[in-house]
């Protein structure tokens, strides 16, 4: 309204508080909105307003009885009665959060101080507060003849006097309707607020025992994990010695390979050697049955080595395979362990508040 004057203005992502659950919030819109404090010179009241495209996303006057909350480091409510809702504010910093707060108690302290103002002046020009001569008691009548006499009149002191007491009546009459008004609607507001905190209290409770037990339930859960990569360490130093072995069977091969070179230079050497010596039929014999040994034992040396490296290859798809399901069980840890995190955060904020 033209009629209003913008006194602080910031950016916030709206949120309001769902209906039907009063316990999820919902945001106004995708992107955040300008959030300004009016003043309403005409009906002399305070407003929070905020307007998303063509629509009022806040539109909340300030009370003395409101109390602007921070729930967090970036995130501030308030519940407005009239409205029948509950708004939310997300900040982008912790000292935006505070000015608004901030502003927030200086406009209701300035709220307070317009509606004594305007109790003051009803008091004083309300006409259903006066009161009709008939309402007065009457003074003593003063009689001048003795207690004997029907003539009775009234002194110009006794008009005094009841001018005065018609005037403190008049004034008790007054503080009385309006201590009345203001002690009924102090009333109708304080039963307000305690039938939301019973409810608060209520949910709270029903929100501690859930979490109780999923706190539970996951503690249970992270026992087992622990358990499951105990057994993975376990099985991981025995990979270990596995590896040992593989190292040896390494170096068992290597020889081998070495031996098996050795023999083959041998061999060749006897073959080169049989030519020269063809003649000697005795030597001719011996160096057939050693060339039969040695090709015999040669076979062996490449059966020791084949089996040696397919026991290589399974040690290292045995060795890959746990090292993945230990970084998959750790990754699920880190996973239960952070989500273990935020149910304590979230219980200790409850029970603070």
């Amino acid at each position: 309204s033209c009629r209003e004057q913008p006194i602080f203005s910031t950016r916030a992502h709206v949120f309001q508080i769902d209906p039907a659950t009063k316990r999820n919030w919902i945001p106004a819109s995708k992107h955040a909105l300008t959030v300004s404090y009016f003043y309403d010179a005409t009906r002399n009241v305070y407003r929070i307003i905020s307007v998303g495209g063509t629509k009022a996303i806040i539109n909340s006057t300030i009370t003395p009885n409101m109390t602007f909350t921070k729930t967090s480091q970036k995130f501030g409510q308030w519940a407005d009665s009239r409205a029948n809702t509950v708004y939310g504010l997300g900040f982008a910093s912790e000292q935006h959060l505070s000015q608004f707060a901030e502003k927030f108690q200086e406009v209701k302290e300035a709220a307070r101080l317009a509606r004594e103002k305007s109790q003051d002046k009803t008091e004083l020009t309300n006409p259903a507060l006066n009161i009709t001569s008939h309402q007065v008691l009457p003074s003593p009548i003063i009689s001048s003849n003795g207690p004997g006499e029907d003539k009775l009149f009234r002194s110009q002191s006794a008009d005094v006097e009841i001018s005065t007491e018609k005037e403190r009546l008049k004034k008790m009459l007054s503080e009385g309707s309006v201590s009345e008004v203001q002690w009924e609607a102090e009333f109708f507001s304080l039963q307000d607020n305690n039938n939301k905190l019973v409810a608060a209290l209520h949910e709270a409770n029903a929100n501690v025992d859930q979490w109780k037990k999923q706190l539970a339930a996951y503690q249970e859960e992270t026992e087992t994990l622990r358990q499951r990569v105990a057994e993975l360490e376990s099985q991981g130093a025995h990979d270990s010695s596995s590896e040992n072995n593989k190292e040896e069977l390494s170096q068992t091969l290597e020889e081998l390979e070495l031996l098996i070179k050795a023999k083959d230079e041998e061999i060749q050497m006897l073959k080169s050697q049989k030519c020269g010596r063809w003649e000697a039929e005795g030597e001719r014999e011996e160096t057939l049955q050693k060339l039969q040994e040695l090709e015999a034992r040669n076979a062996e040396l490449e059966r020791r080595l084949h089996l040696a490296e397919q026991t290589l290859a399974e040690t290292l798809a045995e060795r890959e395979k746990v090292q993945n399901e230990v970084t998959k069980v750790a990754e699920i840890m880190d996973v239960k362990i952070f989500e273990l995190s935020e149910i304590r955060q979230g219980l200790a904020k409850l029970l603070e508040s």
